[in-house]
């Protein structure tokens, strides 16, 4: 048996939260670790949304 979870806001908007809310608390930190680490998340929520709209665009199609 599968447990499936409805979540409440898209894929887009949870990813685009998260990339703002790590950016803020980079703009907070001191340089160093933590905040290369802030700012590494950020861009792996972008990259997904990039990557998640190139997968949701209409000339993208299945091998044959």
């Amino acid at each position: 048996m599968q447990l499936r979870i409805k979540q409440a806001t898209s894929l887009e908007e949870r990813l685009t939260a998260e990339a703002l809310r790590l950016r803020e608390k980079a703009k907070l930190l001191p340089p160093g670790i933590e905040r290369e680490h802030a700012i590494r998340k950020a861009r792996q929520a972008e990259t997904g949304l990039h990557i998640n709209a190139w997968l949701r665009s209409p000339g993208l199609r299945a091998p044959t």
